[in-house]
């Protein structure tokens, strides 16, 4: 462990962060902020409106994500509307899993139970997005969902009420 450790430390790092959100959901109202933020802070963030325009998607993504220290995955009522977001966070989870990479979950208007069994709006938004996939895509999208919600994260909502008390 101390090895990882060690070698995670000294690792050249592109970013500090990389965000997997649902763009609709969040990316003008809790993304623009934490990246503000984030910036002022010297925290250099991936910003996917930044690619290339003849750049293909997935590979930029991907390499964001590999080259992010952490990873910090908003999870929306609609993060599961999207397979670009549920093949991020398998490819997230894969580098937690490899290279030790952070990652952490704010849980932003849904219920870390929602996700793990893929129920309420979230389980319907999943459901939708599975409708013309494998049986093994989703599969491997359900490992995902239930392995980020069983991550220690915050409740945005509640977090927010605890603030302005």
């Amino acid at each position: 462990m101390a090895s990882l450790t060690s070698s995670l430390s000294t690792r050249n790092w592109s970013y500090n962060v990389f965000a997997s959100f649902h763009g609709p959901d969040v990316r003008k109202t809790l993304l623009s902020h934490m990246r503000e933020q984030f910036n002022v802070n010297g925290i250099t963030m991936y910003n996917d409106q930044k690619m290339v325009r003849s750049e293909e998607i997935a590979p930029s993504l991907t390499n964001g994500i590999r080259e992010s220290r952490i990873a910090i995955v908003i999870l929306s009522k609609k993060y599961a509307l999207s397979s670009w977001c549920l093949d991020e966070l398998v490819e997230i989870l894969e580098c937690k899993k490899s290279m030790g990479q952070i990652v952490m979950t704010i849980f932003y208007g849904v219920e870390p139970s929602d996700v793990r069994k893929q129920t309420g709006e979230f389980g319907i938004a999943f459901e939708d997005t599975c409708e013309h996939k494998t049986k093994e895509a989703k599969q491997k999208w359900i490992k995902a969902l239930t392995n980020v919600s069983n991550i220690a994260g915050e409740d945005f909502l509640r977090w927010l009420v605890f603030i302005f008390l």
